[in-house]
């Protein structure tokens, strides 16, 4: 999984809302790990197909496809599963990156699969692929404060500490997809999942 043939594209998908109004949203910590991502291998979101802003070029030994869906996230799947079956990529080759309520805010999880956990974004991306069983990159958010609706808090800009800790985390994130393509799920698991807080360095 994901550290496999070297010729077999592997896709990996970012989630959030497209728009200027929706760029520093909680929700969209998918979106900002995608730009990192891209930025740090100068690949450029510069194709679009099947709803989706495409970027292609390599990570490491394996040719990728960076998606950010354009149809906000609750219908991410409607893109991811329509640019997977262009490029013919199995489920197992198909990352999502994407905010987590119920992980504390600097932490993330790689997870092999399972079930969408409430994320709407990740109930249609099961839907379109027809499987459960594709890897995910959960990005903490942690819980509202207070009485706050969790749909006003996702939709809700980071204040500015909170955006300098993400980017933080989005370095983070990028260093855990270069280890899963290079020593698979189980290897990023146990180096990344055990770490409690994102200002850990990371070896």
């Amino acid at each position: 999984m994901m550290c496999g043939n070297e010729r077999e594209w592997l896709l990996i998908a970012g989630l959030g809302n497209p728009g200027r109004k929706y760029a520093g949203n909680r929700h969209n910590i998918g979106f900002r790990c995608l730009d990192r991502l891209a930025q740090t291998y100068q690949l450029a979101f510069d194709e679009k197909r099947d709803k989706a802003q495409l970027a292609r070029g390599q990570i490491g030994s394996r040719h990728v496809v960076l998606v950010k869906p354009q149809t906000f996230v609750n219908l991410s799947g409607e893109a991811v599963g329509a640019v997977a079956r262009f490029f013919k990529i199995e489920p197992d080759n198909v990352l999502v990156i994407y905010d987590d309520l119920d992980l504390e805010q600097g932490t993330i999880r790689l997870r092999p699969g399972g079930g969408s956990g409430g994320h709407n974004g990740i109930k249609s991306i099961i839907e379109h692929l027809g499987t459960q069983s594709f890897p995910r990159l959960r990005v903490g958010i942690g819980r509202p404060p207070g009485q706050m609706e969790p749909k006003d808090y996702v939709l809700q800009d980071w204040g500015e500490e909170e955006r300098q800790a993400m980017e933080e985390v989005c370095e983070w994130a990028i260093a855990a997809v270069e280890t899963l393509i290079r020593l698979g799920v189980k290897e990023t698991m146990d180096r990344f999942n055990q770490r409690p807080r994102v200002s850990e360095a990371v070896e």
